[in-house]
């Protein structure tokens, strides 16, 4: 028991190091003047394109768990949830504040008129109430509507991937695959699902 709680706690470790790598890169670049021309746009496409990946990480979770039968996985998907979200709020800052420098009749402008906008804006609510009730005690206290709850993280990831898209000038590859792999994970999700009512 005491090794499998060792090997967790290392797995853990390892998962906030890498989730930190990205963060903990931009800002060594920053301090060492090798930021791109455009540093608050480094910053919000890293943060960004961040938040995306390790909330599709977060969503693999459990058809890994399914398919491999590896039951330790699951302790990693609140961690994971919650850097996605870290990420997000992140994103969201630089922009509020670096990129607008908290204008806010043009923040107002901005996510009224642009899809853009408003599908990050989307996406960045819908991860906040599932941030927040990602403790032990919420989930104690909303029982069963706690998962129904949470399945509202493929709407968010949908409209994740929306800004994503629209973020892009030209290049859309890398939105694509990570589109493709939301698709294969939700497909995973609703074959569970389908068996599972089957046998019902």
């Amino acid at each position: 028991m005491t090794n499998s709680r060792t090997r967790v706690a290392a797995m853990k470790a390892a998962v906030w190091a890498a989730c930190l790598v990205p963060l903990v890169w931009s800002v060594w670049r920053f301090v060492r003047g090798e930021a791109s021309v455009d540093p608050v746009e480094e910053w919000l496409h890293r943060s960004g394109k961040t938040a995306v990946i390790i909330l599709v990480a977060s969503l693999a979770v459990t058809p890994l768990r399914r398919l491999t039968g590896w039951n330790t996985a699951q302790k990693f998907r609140r961690l994971l949830g919650l850097f996605a979200f870290f990420y997000a709020a992140l994103h969201l800052g630089v922009y509020l504040y670096f990129d607008q420098g908290l204008a806010w009749s043009f923040i107002l402008e901005d996510v009224t008129e642009r899809p853009f906008i408003v599908s990050g804006t989307v996406a960045f609510l819908l991860l906040v109430p599932l941030a927040v009730t990602s403790t032990r005690g919420w989930i104690k206290r909303l029982g069963k509507n706690w998962v129904r709850l949470h399945r509202v993280v493929y709407v968010a990831m949908a409209a994740a991937l929306l800004h994503y898209t629209w973020g892009q000038k030209a290049d859309i590859r890398d939105p694509l695959i990570v589109g493709a792999i939301v698709a294969v994970l939700f497909g995973v999700r609703l074959s569970y699902w389908a068996r599972k009512r089957a046998k019902r």
